[in-house]
């Protein structure tokens, strides 16, 4: 399908960069908790203490690291973290103790914080405004297919089961951050934007962009839901067979794949882009109607309500990328796209850190009261988006939009 191709360009440069580090993200996924238990030797307890802490680490230091990005040139930033990234994937090969563990989950951490925030600089100094929104959806769409054949490659690994084989699946992690540096550095160089001696992060104060970021956060609860919500619910709530867990994850991955391009093109600005929050905010709350369902009945029941209600997330999750990707960038003043997409980032920490407690405790502890309050409160932050995000460009006093691409600098 011809819409799976990013443009020739910068765009399918950092598409190419993106499907390199996605793979050996997708074997990572799916394989590092056995690892971490297994070869390491690591309770599981102390694993999640530790990424935990690692990730709380990482979503505060992704903001100083965003305006770096921007003070600096966000090319070279990229670069830089994509190779601290590999190094630390590669330091985990060799730690068999906690703290050095720690240590190097927080550098992971930290470093792929910064990294996605440099790269959302670099795109908006490479790819002009109106075309942003199709370039992130095609960077999602790579993701995906990455993390595809990634979760395959892991999948062999533990089939295998041996030491051997998890470590290969660790070497092949760090070494694709090598290829995605090695890739970033084809790109245009992007000049860095001077800033003011001794000047503060300014996002920390601008108040609308933080309720924006909150209320997104609300939304982002959809990413542990197919991770550990639904896993849960079908073994603890329902006649459905295990397995319908692994091919919902597929039907997931391969929907965004195929259509998270063409459900972007429908976002052009803040108010398209509320519309489109709106819509998929009315989606999780029937999705999660639908999730409900499947508490009752037969397993075919069971399962043909998973199923339908595991389109509907999907639907969802694509508007809500759509619009919450315009909102990130068309609130950002010029010179800061880095700085805020780092604190804009930290929506996702706090999803996958918070998530997982609010959910078993909601669907697992509440069942259909808890689908319900959960749909409801999705719904709640999507319609107050939209004016919130208006509140949010009306409190600019230069322009909300940036009208071009930054200055792109000659590669030497």
């Amino acid at each position: 399908m011809p819409h799976l191709l990013p443009p020739a360009g910068p765009q399918r440069t950092l598409s190419l960069a993106q499907l390199s580090n996605s793979v050996g993200d997708g074997a990572y996924y799916v394989t590092s908790a056995l690892y971490f238990t297994h070869v390491v030797g690591l309770a599981p307890a102390r694993i999640g203490l530790g990424l935990t802490v690692a990730w709380a680490v990482g979503s505060v230091a992704g903001v100083p690291l965003g305006r770096l990005a921007d003070r600096r040139g966000p090319r070279g930033t990229a670069v830089l973290l994509a190779l601290v990234t590999g190094l630390a994937v590669a330091s985990f090969l060799v730690v068999r103790d906690f703290w050095l563990f720690l240590a190097a989950a927080c550098v992971y951490a930290t470093a792929q914080s910064g990294l996605a925030a440099a790269r959302q600089a670099l795109l908006a100094g490479l790819v002009p405004d109106e075309r942003r929104t199709g370039a992130l959806a095609h960077l999602q769409s790579t993701l995906n297919a990455g993390l595809a054949v990634g979760a395959a490659l892991g999948g062999l690994a533990l089939s295998a089961g041996t030491t051997a084989a998890y470590l290969a699946v660790f070497a092949v992690d760090a070494v694709s951050f090598l290829l995605c540096a090695l890739v970033l550095q084809r790109l245009p160089a992007v000049a860095p934007v001077p800033g003011e001696r001794g000047a503060k992060l300014e996002v920390l104060r601008d108040r609308p962009y933080a309720v924006v970021t909150l209320l997104n956060t609300v939304l982002l609860l959809r990413m542990p839901l197919l991770s550990l919500g639904l896993p849960l619910w079908i073994t603890e709530r329902t006649t459905a067979p295990e397995w319908l867990v692994s091919a919902l994850f597929v039907l997931n991955t391969g929907a965004v794949m195929l259509f998270q391009v063409r459900t972007a093109r429908s976002v052009r600005g803040i108010p398209t882009a509320a519309r489109a929050l709106r819509r998929s905010g009315g989606l999780m709350l029937l999705t999660c109607a639908v999730f409900a369902l499947s508490a009752v009945g037969s397993p075919w029941g069971a399962a043909a309500a998973l199923i339908a209600g595991s389109v509907l997330l999907v639907a969802a999750e694509m508007f809500h990328s759509a619009g919450s990707w315009q909102l990130a960038f068309d609130l950002a003043p010029a010179g800061r796209v880095g700085e805020y997409q780092g604190f804009f980032g930290t929506g996702v920490t706090v999803a996958r850190t918070l998530g997982p407690l609010l959910l078993t405790a909601l669907l697992i502890g509440w069942g259909t009261a808890g689908w319900l309050l959960l749909g409801a409160l999705v719904l709640a932050a999507s319609y107050a988006l939209g004016p919130v995000a208006r509140w949010a460009a009306g409190k600019r006093t230069h322009s909300v939009t940036v009208t071009g691409p930054a200055t792109v600098a000659r590669s030497t």
